[in-house]
C-alpha cells in the first residue's frame, strides 16, 4: 500500500511542475516574439522639421536700413550685435549700444539675448528679458535695425 501511496504523491507533485514549466516556456517564447516583432519595424526618420534646421540654418537678414535690404547674417556659432568695430556685426546706428544683443545658436536652434542695451531688443515687436528662441519668420529690432528670421 505504501509504494501506490508515494506514487500517487509523485504525479500529484510531477503534474503542476510540467504544466508550470510548460507556461515558462510559452511565456519565454511571446516575449522573444514581441522583441523581435518590435526589432523588426522599420525605424521612423526624423521628422522633416528637425533635418531642414539641420541641414540649413536659421539666419538673419535685413529689413533695415533699406541700403542693407536683403543682406544676409549667417550665424554659426554666436554673433554680437552693436555699434562697437570689436561686435561680429558692427552697425553705425545711434539707437544701438556698443554691444546691444547677442544671436547665438544653442542646440541647432537660434537664441537671442539682450545684452544690457539702453533701448533694448524686441522680436515682433515686443521688448525681451533673458534670452528667447526665434522662429523662422521672427522680425527682431536692435537700434533702429530690423532683421528677419530666415532659412
Amino acid at each position: 500500500m505504501s509504494l501506490l501511496a508515494a506514487t500517487v504523491n509523485y504525479a500529484a507533485l510531477i503534474r503542476p511542475l510540467q504544466v508550470l514549466v510548460m507556461v515558462i516556456a510559452l511565456l519565454f517564447f511571446a516575449r522573444v516574439m514581441r522583441v523581435a516583432a518590435v526589432e523588426a519595424r522599420p525605424v521612423d526618420p526624423a521628422p522633416k522639421e528637425r533635418r531642414r534646421r539641420r541641414s540649413s540654418p536659421l539666419a538673419l537678414e535685413f529689413l533695415e536700413p533699406e541700403d542693407r535690404r536683403g543682406e544676409r547674417v549667417d550665424i554659426t556659432l554666436a554673433a554680437v550685435i552693436g555699434r562697437s568695430p570689436d561686435c561680429d556685426v558692427s552697425l553705425a546706428d545711434t539707437y544701438l549700444s556698443s554691444r546691444h544683443a547677442r544671436v547665438a545658436v544653442d542646440e541647432g536652434e537660434l537664441t537671442l539675448e539682450d545684452l544690457g542695451s539702453t533701448n533694448g531688443t524686441y522680436v515682433n515687436e515686443e521688448m525681451i528679458t533673458g534670452r528667447v528662441h526665434l522662429e523662422r519668420g521672427d522680425v527682431v529690432q536692435v537700434g533702429g535695425v530690423l532683421f528677419e528670421v530666415v532659412r
